[in-house]
């Protein structure tokens, strides 16, 4: 519920002040004076987008404040966004710079316009003359009908919805692999040719160093050989060889070795080269017996480098590489070999969940259906006693393609008097009809929303005499359950509210103007005499004024 209002250069408006409280209020005012500026505030509160034009002529800001009871799931939203609740009153702000900024507050912190959207959506509902044109349109009556469903629809749709996601996405990537068919298989060769071709040729890692080495030896035997054995035979065979130099020296030296300890030293050392001598001649002439003189091996290791060397060109510059491609394809290989199995697989989960999608479509459909004739039958009665006893109203349910609301299409069809052929409603109703027949469904729908704020803005408007009078006793009936506001310009209508504001203008000369003003039971007479007969001391008037709030009030 919503406690108070504050109005702040908005508008005409220099200033203003509503306490608003349960029951049903309604403003009234002259045409022009700004009445209808309460219900512009409030769309700011809600998040609506600000308008540089609302901020008064000469101001420099336009501050919009309103006091409302919070519900423990608006309360946490504040919170999580920095605000404050006191005692389950939330503070709202909106407030708007002649430079063209807008900024929302909520609990004392600034937040996101978006956010008062959010918790408007559980505060108030705003009904306008719009409405009427928005009715006409089958997704409105679509919505028209699920929220008088209430939850026979609502629980349906929170199981509908993301099943019907999941269809469309599995049927998207079924899709997506069917087309990409070609290009695949496509894909799916060349990585096997290349495959083969590696495999092949198989190469190890690190062989292509071993294989410079092996051709360097083999394209070099003979130099090798020739080397190994000139060396064998200059170190241990000639008689001008190392072998046969120290052998002389040791012949020198070992004579005398016991007499010092230090030419016994270097003759330990001369012994132990003598025995190196012999073991590296003996390697030089291994390794001469040793070399390979194989001119075939040498070009089978050159045709293998080739080989190796035609794969670095094609899939890397080293042969790590190469082994690395080939394990990444044989990867790829194996995913696209794999997606035959993955569209057998899809087709099989597009029609589990296909049927799923329908199974829920149907009961949607039998759930729509079944409140569809409720609907009909509960806003007949309202329109009989708003002075079209009789309408038609049928509210069809056609089945069709589920869709992302189920496979309903919503119609509503009317007539407005015996013997017509019902219409769909855009084709049907006139406009004071459509005002009456609005009313009627907002009345009905308003009955189950559990938003604990109710607006109407001028929603009354091609209507009066007992018809407005119905209207009246209606807001007042619906008032019992929620906190009604209403905008009208029907003395019928605001002679049933419990809280009358009167919104007055006034021009002197170079600037206008407008108050708000809480009327006490004498200033009621008076704004309903001058509602009914445009002047303020009309004797007449304020008797049938008076006659008003005594219909009003008798039961």
């Amino acid at each position: 519920m919503w406690r108070y209002l504050r109005l702040e250069s908005l508008g005409v408006i220099e200033e203003a002040e509503l306490d608003l409280g349960p029951g049903f209020t309604v403003i009234t005012g002259e045409t022009g004076a700004g009445k209808t500026m309460v219900v512009t505030a409030l769309g700011l509160l809600r998040g609506e987008r600000a308008d540089l034009a609302l901020v008064r002529r000469g101001a420099e800001r336009a501050r919009i404040e309103a006091s409302v009871l919070a519900t423990p799931e608006v309360a946490a939203l504040v919170e999580e966004a920095g605000g404050h609740v006191d005692d389950d009153e939330l503070v709202l702000a909106r407030v708007l710079t002649s430079q063209g900024r807008s900024r929302a507050l909520a609990g004392g912190s600034t937040v996101p316009a978006a956010l008062l959207a959010r918790l408007a959506d559980s505060l108030v509902a705003v009904h306008g003359q719009s409405d009427q044109q928005r009715l006409v349109r089958p997704q409105e009556q679509r919505g028209a009908l699920d929220r008088f469903a209430g939850s026979a629809v609502a629980d349906l749709i929170e199981q509908y919805r993301p099943a019907y996601e999941r269809l469309r996405e599995l049927q998207a990537r079924l899709s997506d692999l069917r087309t990409h068919a070609g290009e695949r298989l496509q894909r799916l060769d060349l990585l096997r040719h290349a495959l083969d071709e590696i495999d092949a040729v198989d190469p190890q890692p690190g062989e292509d160093e071993e294989l410079v080495q092996r051709e360097n030896r083999l394209a070099h035997a003979e130099s090798l050989a020739a080397a190994a054995v000139g060396a064998s035979t200059v170190l241990s065979e000639d008689e001008n060889s190392a072998a046969a130099a120290i052998a002389a020296a040791q012949s020198v030296v070992d004579p005398v070795t016991g007499n010092d300890p230090r030419i016994e030293a270097l003759a330990e050392r001369l012994k132990r080269a003598s025995i190196d001598l012999t073991d590296i001649a003996s390697e030089f002439a291994a390794y001469a017996a040793d070399v390979e003189l194989d001119p075939s091996g040498l070009a089978a290791v050159q045709d293998r480098r080739a080989a190796l060397t035609a794969l670095q060109r094609r899939y890397g510059p080293s042969l790590d590489e190469v082994i690395a491609w080939a394990e990444r394809a044989r990867a790829e290989v194996l995913e696209l070999d794999l997606d035959d199995t993955a569209i057998e697989r899809l087709e099989q989960d597009v029609q589990t969940t296909r049927e799923t999608v329908v199974d829920l479509a149907r009961q949607l459909t039998e759930a729509r259906t079944a409140a569809a004739e409720q609907l009909s039958g509960e806003v007949g009665a309202e329109l009989a006693d708003l002075a079209l006893p009789s309408a038609q109203l049928e509210v069809r349910v056609v089945r069709g393609e589920p869709g992302p609301h189920g496979a309903d299409d919503v119609e509503i069809w009317f007539a407005a008097n015996s013997g017509a052929e019902p219409r769909p409603l855009a084709r049907a109703a006139s406009g004071g009809e459509l005002s009456r027949l609005m009313l009627a469904i907002e009345v009905v729908l308003a009955g189950r929303d559990p938003v604990p704020t109710l607006v109407f803005d001028e929603v009354d408007a091609g209507i009066g005499g007992r018809t407005a009078v119905e209207v009246g006793r209606r807001l007042a009936r619906l008032a019992q359950h929620a906190q009604v506001i209403a905008v009208t310009h029907l003395p019928q209508v605001a002679a049933f509210a419990d809280a009358h504001f009167i919104v007055s203008k006034s021009d002197d000369g170079t600037v206008t103007s407008s108050s708000v003003l809480r009327l006490d039971q004498s200033g009621r007479v008076d704004e309903l005499a001058r509602m009914l007969a445009g002047l303020d001391d009309s004797s007449a008037a304020q008797q049938h004024a008076r006659e008003l709030l005594d219909l009003a009030r008798t039961p």
